[in-house]
């Protein structure tokens, strides 16, 4: 089964909204667990706009589950953080400054040599790697002579086509899958993906090992509650 990974980052910036700590977010985090989940993912931004730095340590300390933290490992104080908490799992993201949300994956080939450097930074404090990469074969082969542990595909072209054109959606990703076989990666994916196209895709990427969903997730849980909505995804991932 391709395990649940929920990015939490919405929980806090609706408490951020208000200051205090309502909702609270150690305390959503649990409940994802005990729901089901078996990873929580954060990525924390420079603004601290919604995921905080302290929370990433409260995490740490209190979760059960395999922590993921994703960031843009240029900026220094990210590489502090994950080297102090030392999570399950850090996935490399080459935002930039004032980025609304994550848009784009590495260019493997161009920032080959930094990449190489910043996996084996990670890796030899027991840290798995994960890289953000776009459904290229090129830049999947590319990850895979850097030295990381898996690379997480950009879903969002997948979601927006499959409402359209479901097979020429996944066709891509199929290809990416492929070339992360071929070169012993591991295979996580994110970005988009909700209850009405996280089946199909599932079912179509060989070797899918994780699933990092966090906004979809949290929108579908003010309809549906964060229990039935956590049991939902799960249930369309087995």
């Amino acid at each position: 089964m391709t395990r649940l990974s929920v990015n939490i980052n919405k929980v806090a910036t609706l408490r951020n909204s208000r200051g205090g700590n309502n909702p609270d977010l150690l305390k959503a985090a649990l409940a994802c667990e005990q729901f089901g989940a078996q990873g929580i993912t954060v990525h924390p931004r420079p603004d601290e706009r919604h995921i905080r730095y302290d929370d990433v340590y409260l995490l740490k300390e209190n979760i059960s589950t395999e922590l993921n933290i994703e960031g843009n490992c240029r900026e220094q104080k990210f590489v502090d953080l994950v080297l102090e908490t030392r999570p399950a799992q850090v996935t490399l993201v080459p935002d930039e400054p004032g980025q609304i949300t994550s848009n784009h994956g590495w260019d493997t080939i161009r920032h080959k040599d930094y990449l190489i450097e910043m996996c084996q930074l990670f890796r030899e404090a027991g840290i798995r790697v994960s890289i953000f990469v776009d459904p290229d074969p090129r830049m999947v082969a590319g990850a895979a002579l850097i030295g990381t542990d898996r690379v997480e595909l950009y879903t969002e072209a997948y979601a927006h086509g499959y409402t359209t054109d479901p097979v020429a959606a996944i066709n891509p990703y199929i290809q990416a899958a492929k070339a992360a076989v071929a070169g012993g990666l591991g295979l996580n994916a994110g970005h988009d993906l909700d209850l009405y196209n996280l089946r199909y895709f599932q079912e179509n990427i060989p070797g899918l090992l994780e699933v990092s969903i966090g906004h979809a997730l949290i929108s579908d849980a003010l309809y549906l509650g964060l229990e039935e909505t956590v049991k939902q995804y799960l249930t369309q991932l087995r």
